[in-house]
């Protein structure tokens, strides 16, 4: 009989995992980050950094402490037998904590709130990692236009099939300002596939906004110039190397 099982180094991941799955009534083990597992078709939920090298064992499923939730959701996929997802979909809904969720064919499967643009790419090659399917692609929105193109540059050097979405038909009512759920929405509408890297040329009103986040950033100690501005804006580095610099 398929088991489940928490087996991770991490305190906090355990105990926002076990008390997720305690919620539910789910039963679940738990296992020594290096315990051996119990059964062959053990699904063990872990930080992505304690499954590398052990993609082989059992079931894994990654989990972060901002997602509990969808690795739960992945966990139970697994406990269903369905280990194998035709289309793994991510839509993203672009701003400067942008909204990210990934659906396996047509099903929610997770959803997160990042705190900035750099680390979306790296969200998703994680994800892709954890979940076995045969092909995917990713969706953005179209509103934040020098967000969303340098999260598309980078998608698109990342090898990452994208597509820009009308963002207009997934803001609705009083949840037009939940980023996840428009995440959501986001990556259930077929888009126009992108193909190439877009030329960022941001405003001067831009260029300021990123002086002032770096000002804000640094506590009001440093304001970057709009030099650094520019590259910070074109994705050559991002706001914390511009103000090492």
């Amino acid at each position: 009989m398929t088991r489940l099982a928490v087996r991770t180094m991490d305190f906090r991941l355990a105990f926002r995992l076990m008390q997720a799955l305690k919620g539910q009534n789910i039963k679940f083990d738990l296992l020594d980050h290096d315990a051996p597992l119990s059964h062959a078709e053990t699904v063990w939920m872990s930080s992505d950094v304690e499954i590398v090298g052990r993609e082989d064992q059992g079931w894994p499923v990654a989990a972060s402490l901002e997602d509990i939730d969808g690795a739960i959701q992945r966990a139970l996929l697994h406990l269903r037998g369905v280990h194998q997802i035709h289309e793994l979909t991510f839509g993203i809904d672009p701003g400067p904590r942008p909204g990210i969720a990934w659906m396996g064919d047509g099903v929610v499967l997770g959803m997160s709130q990042l705190e900035s643009i750099d680390k979306v790419t790296a969200h998703i090659k994680t994800i892709k990692s954890a979940v076995r399917h045969q092909q995917s692609r990713v969706r953005i929105g179209d509103g934040a236009p020098l967000l969303r193109d340098q999260i598309i540059n980078e998608c698109i050097a990342a090898n990452l099939l994208i597509e820009q979405v009308d963002e207009t038909r997934t803001s609705r009512g009083l949840l037009r300002h939940n980023h996840v759920i428009s995440a959501v929405r986001i990556a259930m509408i077929r888009g126009q596939r992108v193909w190439e890297q877009r030329n960022i040329t941001p405003s001067e009103g831009q260029l300021k906004e990123i002086q002032r986040q770096s000002r804000k950033r640094s506590n009001g100690r440093k304001t970057i110039s709009a030099d650094m501005a520019l590259a910070v804006a074109r994705g050559e580095l991002d706001l914390d190397e511009a103000l090492s610099h």
